[in-house]
């Protein structure tokens, strides 16, 4: 492959937060939004929705989660959880309640991503808004995919109080009293609830000392990560890597290999892979743009580099995506 080698990597001084740009690409597409209004008894079946998160945040009364491997727990006001990886959960008023199939309760769709829900009987009520989300780009994804199943919010934690607990007031806010823009304002900040929660949970997570997050902490590593991430599409070597974390080429190969369990350049080559697949899922591309995009001057060579690594033809995914 010869690659475009016009541009060079940004400066290692530049670059103080790798991991953060893993977020600037965390941008969310809500594939659906809800502002349920739920009286005792009730009980909703979500299914599987599998390469989709889930957000469940009550803003008033309570609401019992039953997680597909029996964990239960409860909300209440100013609390929330993340369902990374779209798993199939029970949302009842209380444990012993039938849960009825989601897609099987009346709704009013406000447009094709926003509804609103009133469901139940007669007694106790419960607000919440859910959240499903998807995320696109392939850098996100990888960050995704290292997830727990869930993950708890609790504005009893000191450091999620303050600014969680806004939050909900102000999603309860817009959603008990629509307004002009109040889909955009709810959808917005859904969005924002979930980079929080995947913030608190890598900052209290242990075990990213080690693999593909802990190479994005580590102080050199991820000087070349970003770099890479940043212009995918420039003739990389494990040389020019090195250079960009400020270590010699033996060291930075020994490294990194020991961190993510592969070596550089397999790497380089399986991420470029995946923004291809990205970018084949959307549409708007065309295979020539898409190898040049990604630094290849060939279609065969490309073509050559995306069946070898993702067992597809560029083709063949091209034409599912459509």
């Amino acid at each position: 492959m010869t690659a475009t080698d016009q541009l060079t990597p940004s400066s290692p001084a530049t670059m103080a937060d790798p991991l953060g740009d893993v977020f600037h690409l965390l941008k969310l597409t809500g594939t659906f939004y809800c502002a349920p209004e739920l009286r005792e008894p009730w009980g909703i079946d979500v299914p599987d929705l599998a390469e989709r998160m889930v957000l469940v945040a009550v803003t008033e009364g309570a609401c019992v989660l039953f997680l597909e491997d029996q964990t239960e727990i409860e909300l209440r006001p100013g609390q929330l959880i993340l369902l990374p990886h779209g798993r199939p959960v029970k949302l009842k008023s209380s444990r012993d309640v039938t849960a009825t199939p989601l897609f099987d309760i009346p709704a009013k769709r406000h447009s094709p991503n926003y509804e609103t829900m009133i469901f139940g009987g007669s007694g106790r009520l419960t607000r919440m808004i859910c959240g499903v989300l998807r995320v696109d780009h392939a850098v996100a994804k990888r960050l995704i995919d290292l997830l727990p199943s869930k993950i708890f919010l609790d504005t009893f934690d000191q450091g999620a109080s303050t600014w969680l607990h806004s939050t909900l007031r102000y999603l309860a806010e817009e959603a008990g009293d629509p307004r002009p823009g109040g889909e955009v304002v709810l959808t917005r900040l859904a969005d924002i609830l979930v980079v929080q929660a995947i913030r608190s949970w890598l900052e209290k997570s242990d075990g990213h000392e080690a693999g593909w997050i802990g190479a994005l902490r580590h102080p050199k590593l991820g000087r070349a990560l970003q770099a890479f991430h940043r212009e995918p599409h420039i003739t990389w070597t494990v040389a020019r890597l090195a250079r960009c974390a400020g270590m010699s080429r033996s060291a930075f190969s020994a490294r990194f290999k020991e961190m993510t369990g592969e070596g550089a350049m397999q790497y380089v080559t399986r991420w470029r892979m995946q923004l291809a697949w990205t970018e084949f899922q959307d549409g708007e591309m065309s295979l020539g743009q898409v190898a040049a995009q990604l630094g290849y001057d060939s279609e065969a060579a490309f073509s050559r580099a995306f069946k070898r690594v993702t067992g597809h033809t560029p083709g063949s995914v091209r034409r599912v995506s459509r």
